[in-house]
């Protein structure tokens, strides 16, 4: 589906369904997770409307540093960001998983006063953030040019090899990439290569090692919002799929590994009790403090970034960091 205004033009590559198929998809993943030993639930599934906006209250958190730090860096280096991507004159900035574009938006201001020569393609799976932020730039920026799609990274990245000829700035801000399992991040990172040219810019945004109390601060906070985030997935189980998770019988345990970089979230079952799914029509057993792991965020080096950038087929430009050195934007050039 494409809907365009005088310059926003929204390319819907989303596949479209009744809701059941999300459903079947959901109740599949939670039956297989729940089935496993040890247990695990998968943190896509965190993102419902209430947990949406617990995670907009936990960004606001005094602990939770990772957005304030790309957000100073970018408003600090967004120059010098602006003239490097303009350095080859008109380009595609690609911006994957843009939500409300928050901090992108610095740099479309920033291009905009330098009078730098691009379009803006903000991509993401969903269609209500990409009609919300193509409405917003319409009345922000009316001249600036906007193509936003809706879909899935790779069905995305697909699209933008065959539809977008000129030179690409793909950015892939936050912390989104230490979602990924070290190879599973190496391989995403791979795959945006693959649909770019020699000379395409990559700005990917790592969330640095540091002191470990600063990190386990960040996702185990002292109000709880970070554990009722966490418990907000049975939730969603027992409305979604007809589970009877008892929420105070389980508890949000975070640790933070050092020496393997990763941060880790579990809900723990405080008591032995059975849980019926009435979607799979199945009982689960959990013994007593018995853990269910639903998250992992990988922290990098510069040097462990760098090198995943050049296995990928990138070389480092340079590296943008906050003052504490709390994050950096890594700039990468395809080759």
């Amino acid at each position: 589906m494409l809907l365009q205004t005088t310059s926003n033009t929204l390319i819907d590559l989303s596949r479209k369904t009744d809701g059941s198929q999300d459903r079947a998809a959901f109740a599949k993943d939670v039956a297989e997770g729940l089935s496993q030993h040890p247990k695990k639930l998968s943190s896509r599934y965190f993102y419902d409307a209430t947990g949406s906006r617990l995670f907009q209250e936990i960004m606001a958190l005094p602990e939770y540093y990772l957005t304030r730090a790309e957000f100073s860096l970018i408003r600090q280096h967004r120059s010098a960001m602006a003239k490097a991507f303009a350095a080859g004159g008109f380009f595609h900035l690609v911006d994957l998983g843009a939500g409300d574009a928050m901090k992108t938006k610095l740099l479309l201001q920033e291009l905009v006063s330098q009078e730098k020569p691009f379009d803006y393609v903000p991509m993401d799976i969903s269609g209500a953030a990409m009609k919300e932020l193509s409405k917003n730039l319409q009345q922000e920026h009316p001249d600036m040019h906007v193509q936003a799609v809706v879909a899935e990274y790779v069905t995305g990245l697909q699209w933008l090899e065959q539809h977008l000829t000129e030179r690409k700035v793909v950015l892939f801000l936050g912390s989104n990439i230490g979602n990924f399992e070290r190879e599973e991040g190496l391989e995403f990172v791979s795959q945006i290569r693959q649909h770019l040219h020699p000379g395409d810019l990559f700005l990917l945004g790592v969330d640095l090692s540091k002191d470990p109390d600063t990190i386990l601060a960040a996702y185990n906070d002292a109000s709880g919002i970070t554990a009722a985030f966490n418990l907000n997935l049975l939730d969603r189980i027992n409305r979604e799929l007809g589970g009877n998770f008892d929420l105070d019988a389980f508890k949000h345990f975070a640790l933070y590994d050092p020496q393997l970089g990763v941060m880790k979230s579990f809900l723990v079952s405080q008591r032995a009790q059975e849980v019926y799914l009435e979607a799979t029509q199945t009982r689960y057993t959990f013994a007593a403090w018995e853990a269910v792991h639903t998250e992992n965020s990988h922290k990098y080096t510069l040097q462990q970034a760098k090198e995943m950038g050049s296995t990928a087929g990138f070389e480092l430009v340079t590296s943008y960091l906050d003052a504490e050195g709390h994050f950096a934007d890594m700039l990468f050039k395809a080759v």
